[in-house]
């Protein structure tokens, strides 16, 4: 419980001297006045100490007397709400001492968007026509259940080819985040599909409806579903009226069902703060929409208050003043310019090299000098537009023996020994889930897809599906495995947790061995998932939450160094938004990279283009270096056979942003002849070179 002599603190308090004056007032904003407080925007530029920022603002809440009960606090990931309330927790106990422990362990409304919807859903269940009982299906399980209805519905036999699983799932998925018809989905970011706009219609009213009768959501259902339940004003109310403060991180990556979702919770905006920064707005393939920060002041009468946190804490003002150039030629954006009191006399680099050969290996070369003078490999990171384009030098740091992580591995939830005992969890938990019955099944030696499919149809209507599995007729080759099978569900329908997953482990070791001839490795993983699991209350909670944020794999990461302590860094920009590092390098600044060929179509995905090169540039603390190959080599694609073609300096940075940079050729002695091959032959796009590469 929230101790009452602590309704009131000094305007001078201590714990929040730290903060600069912009953050002060957004700590501050509203938090200690009588009745809800007017919504507030706060546009937090990069390397702004937004986190910081919005835990002090929930502790100021929390120690001026708000309930934490009654506090929604939503995140992009579990791991972030929890250092939030950790931080909080701190920030806390400087005013109240052991008391703040109570008081954040109430800050139970704290997770991501899905997560909360699960939550909502459970407890709503009743009163919506919900199962409680339903279990969550990942991507991979979702692909699949779409995969057997196309089949069913015959789409997978068309004389045209018909969209993959993977397809049809990511239209639905667009559709629903969107909040977009099909047809205007399939149009902009499907063209190639917009022949099969019925029949998807049909396959996805059928996927629907499959979902129903096993009793499974999926990600999209999680928002679906809540948003839907916000349309009913007596639940909205109810639901809304939980919360005094709702709290919203990187609202620039919300999707327009996350946006409905929270203004149905607030819709006057009272006790309503978002946070997020639309110049860092770069996951429109998530359908995450820029508009809706860029909107939410006016969505209120009177507007929502903006409080702009510019002050940078992380980059030197050299690479300040070239980022600010940069999001300064964006045609719409909530005005800022980031600085900072670090001040330096490096200018970024701009890198002319002549193709991606020499790139990789100047690259190579930097980092290395980096590294003599003292930064470590994990200080510096290397950046890009694409996968694809580092290529080349993953090539160099092999032979160089540089060891390195590329961000962007196999998630623990797509090792197959992982998925495999979850979907015997999830089998007992919900024996309507077709997709993991028959993933578990296949595992049987003697059982192929009909018989599967044969037990499945028998249990489908009975209403105590677990008794209907054990009169199944056995397959007649599964043999001893299957009664082994069918023993191990009933016990693990009547086991208490956790002891249910080391039962499902012991089933699943002979599957295990006979399958990957890397068994003792996978079986350190199932160890692992055995630990993580006894830090869940129940089977429902463990499958739920590690579903919806799972963390990375151990035996089946992509390319971690097991011997070396030090390495270099990876990533996509998508991958590298959040983080920093001493030194940063960005592959290919160039048209047709940077902006990518596929993202050059519509003034908008230029606009989020841009914004990638902003967020690549605001990762650097110290240095930063932008190449630019000129020429790239094309293999295969010209009737004139191989041949080279030339590239031109991103539009991004036109020629009146080159003070802000310092402009380099590399090697030295060939400045004049990249200058020259760089003034020569045709301009084309070289994003099609790039994608050529994988046909």
């Amino acid at each position: 419980m929230h101790p009452k002599d602590h309704h009131s603190v000094p305007a001078a308090a201590p714990y929040l001297e730290s903060l600069n004056p912009e953050q002060r007032r957004a700590v501050e904003h509203g938090a200690a006045g009588p009745g809800p407080f007017a919504p507030l925007l706060v546009i937090a530029g990069a390397g702004s100490g937004k986190t910081n920022t919005l835990a002090h603002r929930v502790a100021h809440l929390i120690v001026n007397g708000a309930d934490p009960r009654r506090i929604l606090l939503m995140t992009f990931s579990r791991r972030a709400a929890s250092e939030m309330t950790k931080r909080v927790e701190r920030i806390a106990r400087k005013v109240i001492g052991d008391n703040a422990g109570v008081m954040t362990d109430a800050l139970a409304w704290a997770g991501t968007f899905h997560g909360i919807g699960a939550r909502v859903l459970r407890e709503y269940s009743d009163r919506i026509g919900l199962d409680p009982a339903f279990t969550i299906h990942d991507r991979e399980d979702s692909a699949d259940l779409m995969n057997l209805i196309r089949h069913e519905k015959g789409f997978s036999k068309t004389k045209e080819r018909f969209p993959t699983k993977g397809t049809c799932l990511a239209i639905y998925s667009r559709c629903v985040n969107a909040e977009n018809p099909i047809e205007q989905v399939l149009g902009a970011s499907f063209p190639w599909c917009c022949g099969w706009a019925v029949e998807l219609k049909e396959l996805f009213a059928a996927y629907v409806e499959a979902k129903q009768r096993q009793n499974v959501l999926d990600y999209d259902d999680l928002l679906l579903y809540w948003a839907q339940t916000m349309t009913d004003p007596a639940l909205a109310g109810d639901i809304g009226g939980r919360f005094d403060h709702v709290l919203v991180d990187e609202y620039q990556d919300t999707n327009r069902l996350q946006s409905s979702i929270l203004l149905a919770l607030k819709p006057r905006g009272e006790g309503l703060t978002v946070v997020g920064d639309d110049a860092q707005s770069i996951y429109s393939f998530r359908a995450a929409t820029v508009r809706n920060i860029l909107d939410f002041p006016s969505q209120f009468s009177p507007p929502a208050d903006i409080i702009t946190l510019d002050r940078n804490y992380r980059s030197t003002q050299t690479i300040l003043a070239a980022a600010n150039g940069v999001i300064d030629l964006a045609k719409e954006r909530f005005t800022k310019n980031l600085w900072t009191d670090r001040t330096s006399g490096m200018r970024p680099r701009l890198v002319t090299v002549r193709d991606e050969a020499d790139q990789a290996r100047s690259v190579v070369e930097r980092i290395l000098e980096n590294r003599e003078t003292g930064t470590l490999l994990k200080q510096q990171a290397v950046l890009f537009r694409t996968s694809s384009h580092s290529g080349p030098l993953e090539v160099e740091l092999t032979r160089r023996n540089i060891p390195f992580v590329k961000f962007g591995g196999l998630k623990f939830l797509d090792a197959a020994h992982v998925k495999d005992m979850l979907a015997l969890l999830r089998f007992v938990e919900n024996p309507r889930d077709r997709v993991a019955g028959f993933r578990l099944m296949l595992l049987i030696p003697g059982i192929g897809p009909t018989s599967a499919q044969r037990v499945l149809d028998h249990m489908a209507d009975d209403p105590d599906p677990i008794a209907a599995l054990a009169r199944a007729p056995a397959p007649p080759r599964a043999g001893e495995d299957w009664r082994t099978f069918i023993g191990a569900v009933a016990d693990l329908s009547h086991s208490t947790w956790p002891a249910d997953i080391e039962r499902a482990r012991l089933w699943y070791e002979p599957h295990l061995e006979r399958n990957h001839e890397d068994a003792a490795t996978r079986r350190a993983d199932l160890i692992q998932l055995e630990q993580i699991a006894s830090g869940y209350p129940s089977r429902e909670r463990f499958l739920t939450e590690l579903t919806l944020d799972p963390p990375d794999a151990t035996s089946d990461q992509a390319g971690v160094p097991l011997l070396d302590e030090d390495y270099l860094i990876l990533s996509t920009i998508h991958s590298a938004k959040g983080q920093e590092w001493k030194s940063v390098f960005v592959l290919n600044v160039v048209d047709g990279c940077m902006p990518s060929d596929l993202g050059a179509g519509t003034s908008a995905e230029i606009e989020e283009e841009r914004r990638l090169l902003y967020v690549a540039m605001t990762r650097a603390r110290d240095d930063l270096d932008l190449l630019m190959p000129q020429r790239f080599f094309t293999h295969g694609q010209h009737a004139q056979g191989d041949r080279h073609v030339y590239a031109s300096r991103t539009r991004f940075i036109p020629t009146s942003l080159l003070g802000l940079f310092e402009q380099t050729v590399w090697p030295p002695a060939v400045a004049g002849a990249a200058a020259h091959s760089a003034s020569q032959g045709p301009r084309i796009n070289v994003g099609a070179r790039m994608r050529g590469m994988w046909r």
